[in-house]
């Protein structure tokens, strides 16, 4: 049977010490790296953080989702609101075209209106 690379010549399936060197510092580049993600998801969480209290005066996640909550129903309500007042402004400028084109309308003039 022939020798394979993770055995050494004196401890069969036993790995190498070479490979247990590989293997440490490959987990070891793996941690130096979630170390520096951690470290950056931190920062990046205070940063955050700073700005929401700065915006909403506090960094309290319940208490952002109510800030949240508040903010999308008044922004309902004011397109709401802007709806209405669209509506009733056309419903007044239809009224008033169609009184003015009632106006202009005499008899005795062909239906033709005065410039």
């Amino acid at each position: 049977m022939a020798k394979t690379d993770a055995q050494s010549p004196h401890n069969t399936g036993e790995p190498t010490i070479e490979q247990l060197q590989q293997r440490y510092q490959a987990l070891h580049t793996r941690k130096i790296q979630a170390e520096t993600q951690r470290d950056s998801a931190k920062t990046r969480l205070d940063d955050l953080q700073a700005q929401a209290r700065q915006k909403y005066g506090t960094d309290d996640l319940a208490k952002l989702q109510e800030k949240l909550a508040e903010i999308i129903n008044e922004n309902t309500r004011k397109k709401t609101k802007y709806q209405e007042d669209l509506d009733k402004i056309e419903r007044e400028l239809a009224a008033v075209e169609a009184k003015f084109s009632e106006g202009s309308a005499a008899p005795g003039d062909g239906g033709q209106s005065r410039r």
